[in-house]
């Protein structure tokens, strides 16, 4: 399967951005009759057939779509210190939008090595990853936001923490705690990790301290970690 991302997708036709066009038509070789599938990053999968293989202006005709492809029945919000070296962060973003994540947060804090993104550049990175793996939900991706603001807010769901840090309570295993069906926001610091104070403060606010086991991960391997384990708890339904 061909998928194409295009969000403002129309129906029953729709012509292609040039750069989609062109890889169309140009790279994979599709002419009028072959067809191709198009998500609009909501959940929705069109099959489409090309009715005109211009390679500036591909045109298709929707014939079929699908509503919630492959929709997950649970929610996850990865919030994210940036790593110094960004190419380690994004392919966090590629590897967890792979393995299945809602939301993507930015997360600044205390001891963070890099407090600006460009948005634009890793939402590519994420959309990039939408089409490999075939997902129909893009995942969004929030900028640089602070770790208080962030914390503070009000989520659905279990909300967790993972830190190095000595605990008062023995920290629980994420994979052993979270149950199926359940809504997670995940906390991941910097190399640094992160302080006394964000940590006591997110527990102030809800959120539950958890380990990813007895190793000491990278930034982006423990993210990856996270999200793995969530996905491992869920398809105990499949």
């Amino acid at each position: 399967m061909q998928l194409f991302y295009a969000p403002d997708i129309t129906l029953p036709q729709y012509t292609l951005s040039e750069e989609e066009s062109k890889h169309a038509i140009k790279v994979l070789r599709l002419s009028i009759g072959d067809t191709l599938h198009i998500t609009d990053g909501k959940g929705n999968l069109h099959l489409c057939r090309i009715v005109s293989d211009s390679a500036k202006h591909c045109t298709v005709c929707v014939v079929e779509s699908i509503s919630n492809f492959e929709k997950r029945d649970y929610n996850l919000i990865m919030a994210v210190a940036p790593t110094k070296n960004i190419d380690r962060f994004e392919w966090f973003l590629e590897k967890a939008t792979e393995i299945g994540t809602d939301s993507f947060v930015a997360l600044e804090t205390e001891h963070s090595e890099r407090r600006v993104i460009k948005v634009e550049r890793e939402t590519k990175v994420i959309t990039a990853a939408v089409k490999q793996s075939l997902k129909a939900f893009h995942p969004t991706l929030e900028d640089m936001t602070p770790f208080k603001r962030f914390v503070s807010q009000e989520f659905s769901g279990r909300k967790f923490i993972a830190h190095c840090a000595e605990s008062i309570k023995e920290k629980r295993y994420l994979a052993s705690t979270l149950k199926a069906g359940q809504d997670a926001v995940i906390l991941i610091g910097p190399e640094g990790d992160f302080s006394a104070e964000e940590i006591a403060f997110a527990i102030e606010h809800g959120f539950e301290e958890i380990t990813l086991g007895c190793q000491r991960f990278r930034t982006e391997t423990a993210a990856v970690m996270a999200v793995a384990m969530v996905a491992v708890v869920n398809s105990v339904k499949l």
